[in-house]
């Protein structure tokens, strides 16, 4: 049985990093300045619940570029309400990213 995600500051950070077009690992890591260690479980977890999918990246995009595939990730029309939840406890969070 899948646990039921809870709404960390974390999870809330992931959800909002997506929301604001994080879309790989690595940028939501830069975005949210968490570890890696947080943010892919976390990004299973949301997956497992249907809140987010994912998508492996063309290997000959990955090749051309000189590195690693990328899983993409993005928000699920579930997330809403999780992500309107994570804003309405934590109304500071947009500010506390770095997308730029």
């Amino acid at each position: 049985m899948d646990k039921p995600i809870r709404m960390t500051y974390a999870s809330a950070m992931v959800l909002q990093a997506l929301d604001l077009g994080s879309r790989h690992g690595f940028d939501i890591i830069d975005a949210t300045c968490l570890r890696s260690g947080t943010v892919y479980p976390l990004l299973r977890r949301f997956e497992d619940a249907n809140l987010v999918r994912s998508e492996w990246e063309d290997v000959e995009i990955a090749r051309a570029e000189n590195r690693p595939s990328r899983k993409y990730y993005e928000l699920t029309s579930d997330a809403r309400p999780m992500l309107e939840l994570a804003r309405s406890r934590y109304p500071a969070l947009a500010a506390t990213l770095d997308l730029t």
